[in-house]
């Protein structure tokens, strides 16, 4: 689009009243919402984030957290089966 075709939109766009500006508003946000979505998104691939966060990511290492876990996970799987027997 020409700059000058922009100037006058926009010089235009000052003329009309705020029901006419809300109506251009919305059309143009639609707009530019259905264009967007046509546009295709670049794929990325794990390789390119390889080695961006620091170790330990979350301050734990990640076999001690998958142990943890596990751990946490079985206690509370038993709680449950000794819940269900008792009443």
């Amino acid at each position: 689009m020409s700059q000058e075709l922009l100037n006058e939109l926009m010089s235009k766009s000052e003329k009309l009243n705020i029901e006419e500006k809300l109506r251009l508003m919305r059309y143009l946000s639609n707009n530019l919402q259905i264009n967007d979505n046509l546009t295709p998104k670049p794929r990325r691939k794990w390789r390119d984030i390889q080695g961006k966060a620091t170790y330990p990511l979350v301050g734990e290492d990640a076999q001690e957290w998958v142990s943890r876990t596990r751990q946490e996970a079985t206690e509370n799987r038993e709680q449950i089966i000794r819940n269900n027997y008792e009443n």
